[in-house]
């Protein structure tokens, strides 16, 4: 696990600036730890940080091919490089080291663009290659690894595993995009390939760029090179699931335990994390090294749960307890995340990862069961919605339920039956933009109920659920529940759950895998049909079932908890100055974006206890936060 980067211009005889790549690639130390390596010839410059997990003599970077013209520098692993490797060695290719870096260009010579259907891993990487002058930049199926880019004034293009790296180019663009507040808002994240600011992009999961030297096309114009199977037709049968769900996930797990430094797991008490757990221990003949943190509020303390899968399994478990005013990393948030990211799990994420590390320098993750296996809440409530818009036509939907939708109070003190807006407002939608409309930090008529006239006349139309609409044009699907999964993999999967582990865990210096986001797991696993996912009201109900056996009753059938905080308490408490002062203050107010008075009614009426907004005004506290340290440069 690494942090690479680069400069490139279409230009040969360009100079690199040698020590503002070196700028550049010094800002992501943290990932890479144990050492640093440059390329820099005119026309290219690549930079490569290095946490050494593999191959701890022999595989440092840039790395090149035998005759130095193909070089790469890489972030991730690629999981099956014993088995490239020696299908490479027989097509006459002699490897000089036992990393899966050498892998790539090797494979690049073999297969060029074709190469990343090989590679069973996550990753991030660009190549160069010298005779064709063609440079090749990649990222994972999943997006597990990230990878930022921006085409410059100058005709360059830069290159970095975050944000943070590009920015230390002078000509790095620095708009924040109103688009992108937009999204934010909706998502609590920035969806790829947007970035907060204009014209900086991230690469999309599944996709590569391949740039040319001394051509006059200077675009940049990613290209998919895979997709979730989502026009399978087949299902699988029960008899399949029972037969190979187990060996399957147990594989997916055994190709991600090869290290030559210390190898653990997260531990939650949860599902999926037991099932992790419960696999590689039935891998390898010594204890695995676990990792809980625990909370000192019993609603958000799962402890218990994972120790019944640490007992179960004689692992060497830790754990740590965090105080849950624990409000000393709110600050650093930006800092990690280098723009506006609300997901609140980033704070116990950090501090897993935190514990993790004094332990492991890898660990393995339950990450990715929820999505595709169905667990989450969210998804039994999305489809009992679309049995009642099933019935009535939209005709008569749309104008009946969204009157409904206005007129009803918004109730999150109330009981669940009563908290029907949110409902109301998503039987009068689409499938796809109900479960947006479900999803949102903040809803569409809250966005546009803040925003200025100004901050509007910016957006000129544009709103969220364009981002929907792009992901599913050209694709029709027969299965609702099969939709919102393939949104959450496009959105979810990439820009919030991989960005938060990312990012937590690379400030430790700490690289974590993730067998359920394997593509050859998730093409199978896909196709379990959502009658077996959803069964009876249970989610995740065929996972669970054949976990039966290996993971503890408890853990399978109670109620989910999540990796929460006490977010309404903390904001009506210990953080309502912070809150206040952050969403009030003059830098925020001088973006425009929002009319003051709103902002104000909405906060007054969470302090006094009056409504729920928590989860809104988080999202807005940690805009403020960016703003505020943007302000500030």
């Amino acid at each position: 696990m690494c942090g690479i980067s680069g400069i490139f211009s279409f230009d040969s005889d360009f100079v690199i600036d040698s020590e503002l790549l070196k700028s550049m690639n010094n800002a992501q130390a943290h990932r890479g730890p144990n050492g640093q390596g440059y390329h820099i010839k005119p026309g290219i410059g690549l930079g490569h940080r290095r946490l050494s997990v593999i191959d701890l003599a022999g595989g440092h970077q840039p790395l090149y091919n035998a005759d130095k013209s193909v070089v790469v520098v890489f972030n991730g692993e690629i999981f099956n490089h014993h088995d490239l490797a020696k299908e490479l060695t027989a097509l006459g290719y002699n490897f000089q080291t036992h990393s899966d870096t050498e892998t790539i260009v090797h494979a690049w010579q073999e297969w060029g663009v074709d190469c990343v259907h090989h590679f069973r891993g996550m990753f991030a990487f660009i190549l160069w290659d010298s005779i064709k002058k063609e440079l090749f930049v990649a990222r994972d199926r999943l997006g597990v690894k990230p990878l930022h880019y921006s085409l410059l004034s100058n005709g360059s293009v830069i290159f970095g595993s975050e944000l943070k790296v590009l920015r230390q180019h002078p000509l790095c663009p620095n708009t924040i995009n109103p688009e992108s507040i937009e999204d934010y808002l909706t998502f609590g994240y920035i969806p790829d390939p947007k970035t907060i600011f204009s014209d900086v992009f991230k690469l999309e999961a599944g996709y590569y760029l391949h740039l040319k030297q001394n051509e006059n096309s200077k675009e940049l114009i990613p290209i998919q090179y895979w997709d979730l199977p989502w026009q399978a037709n087949e299902t699988l049968s029960s008899q399949e699931i029972e037969e190979e769900l187990i060996e399957r996930l147990k594989e997916a797990v055994e190709i991600r335990m090869e290290a030559e430094v210390p190898l653990g797991a997260f531990l939650s008490g949860g599902v999926d994390s037991g099932a992790i757990v419960a696999m590689m221990s039935q891998l390898q003949s010594t204890p695995v090294n676990t990792c809980s943190i625990g909370f000192d509020v019993p609603e958000f303390n799962e402890t218990d749960f994972a120790k019944l899968v640490a007992d179960r399994y004689q692992t060497n478990h830790n754990v740590e307890m965090v105080n849950h005013e624990d409000f000393d990393l709110i600050d650093k948030l930006i800092d990690i995340y280098d723009e506006p990211y609300a997901d609140s799990s980033a704070l116990p994420t950090y501090r897993v990862c935190e514990l993790a590390r004094k332990h492991v320098t890898v660990a393995l993750s339950g990450d990715g069961g929820d999505e595709l296996f169905a667990g989450y809440r969210r998804y039994r409530l999305h489809m009992a919605e679309q049995a009642l818009r099933d019935k009535i036509p939209l005709s008569i939907r749309k104008p009946i339920f969204s009157v409904l939708g206005k007129l009803y109070p918004k109730l999150d003190w109330a009981p669940q039956f009563l908290r029907a807006k949110t409902t109301f407002q998503s039987l009068a939608l689409s499938s796809s933009e109900a479960y947006l409309n479900s999803m949102s930090k903040l809803r569409v008529d809250e966005r546009e109920n803040l925003y200025s006239k100004r901050f509007l006349d910016k957006l000129n139309g544009y709103n969220s659920g364009e981002v929907f609409k792009r992901l599913l044009k050209g694709k029709s699907f027969d299965d609702p529940l099969k939709e919102v999964q393939y949104l959450d993999y496009k959105t979810w999967i990439t820009g919030d759950i991989n960005t938060k582990v990312d990012r937590a865990s690379m400030a430790h210096g700490l690289e974590v895998r993730v067998p359920f986001l394997d593509h050859q797991f998730i093409e199978w696993a896909f196709k379990v049909p959502s009658s077996a996912n959803l069964y009876k009201g249970e989610g995740k109900a065929a996972l669970k079932k054949q976990l039966e056996s290996h993971v503890p009753h408890d853990n399978l059938y109670r109620k989910k908890m999540g990796f929460s905080v006490p977010l309404a308490e903390w904001l009506r408490g210990p953080l309502k100055d912070k809150l206040r002062s952050l969403i009030t203050s003059e830098a925020f107010m001088a973006t425009g974006i929002f009319q003051s008075e709103k902002i104000n009614i909405m906060l007054e009426d969470h302090l006094a206890n009056k409504k729920n907004h928590a989860d809104s005004l988080w999202t807005l506290m940690m805009l403020g936060l960016f703003i505020e340290r943007e302000s500030a440069k």
